[in-house]
């Protein structure tokens, strides 16, 4: 089993580290930390600070700024090192000791288009840099990792605190049979108190395919106890992880229709946004 864990050198690297630590603790997994550094961070070319500078006569501007360009292309990438060494030194003093490191350039979905046939789980923050001055956004490479991977997608919170109580979203459709499929799979739930939750209309056939969940999760050594609530699905989800004080989230990530699988689905979305614990995506 093998862990891939973004690391940005933001706040919420320290959380991630630990939250990775903790899953591959629990399932035995290898862990890979990432560090990726964008095009722009990496350009050389001096057309890019530039602009319409033309050729001769501004000759020596352009000197100046493809040697910035340089230096700031070496400094990314000291940058990206020093955080990924750091990140390995919080993994290993988590206990984790089959850690490396890895530094890529490019873009983060085509990372991830790479490499995910070799992990089994992919570990980001809910937020990256610019996380104290955009406090109600999710942080863009979050999203777009969400989109391109079929692995299951660890979003960790901005503090790390041991996990021993998890909500699972259940809303009947695919992504959530296959998100409680995969937790009946994994060591990762073993011994952890589960509750089902579905939001809306209480019916038999909600009811059934609560009670193939529940089977399909006490196929795997997994208890489970189930609720139908009525409300909107983002208020109810938010006020039982408060008042029942879960410290997971697990979700489908996906809506059921094609245009809906373009994008994150909008309850997903806002339960990232607004929990504040871990959440767990499925696909």
């Amino acid at each position: 089993m093998k862990i891939t864990a973004f690391v940005d050198g933001s706040i919420y690297s320290q959380s991630v580290c630990e939250h990775t630590a903790w899953a591959a603790a629990r399932i035995g997994a290898t862990v890979e930390l990432l560090h990726v550094l964008g095009r722009r961070e990496t350009a050389s070319a001096p057309s890019n600070l530039s602009g319409a500078i033309a050729l001769g006569a501004r000759s020596s501007l352009l000197e100046e700024l493809s040697e910035l360009d340089e230096q700031r292309a070496k400094l990314a990438q000291k940058r990206g090192r020093a955080i990924l060494d750091d990140a390995a030194g919080m993994v290993h003093l988590a206990g984790v000791d089959a850690v490396t490191t890895k530094l890529r350039r490019g873009d983060v979905v085509e990372t991830v288009a790479e490499i995910e046939a070799d992990t089994d789980m992919f570990v980001i923050g809910k937020r990256g840099e610019a996380a104290d001055f955009a406090k109600l956004h999710l942080g863009s490479n979050l999203e777009r990792v969400a989109r391109a991977s079929t692995k299951p997608v660890f979003v960790a919170s901005r503090a790390f605190k041991p996990i021993d109580k998890v909500l699972v979203a259940f809303d009947g459709g695919a992504s959530s049979m296959k998100a409680v499929d995969a937790m009946a799979r994994s060591p990762l739930f073993a011994g952890l108190p589960v509750k089902l939750l579905t939001v809306g209309s209480d019916g038999s056939d909600i009811r059934r395919r609560l009670e193939d969940a529940r089977a399909t999760l006490a196929a795997g050594s997994i208890e489970a106890e189930i609720e139908i609530a009525p409300g909107q699905a983002e208020i109810v989800i938010a006020e039982r992880v408060e008042s029942e004080r879960f410290n997971l989230l697990v979700m489908g990530a996906y809506g059921h229709s094609r245009i809906r699988s373009l994008i994150i689905g909008s309850t997903t979305t806002e339960m990232l946004r607004s929990c504040k614990i871990p959440v767990m995506l499925f696909r």
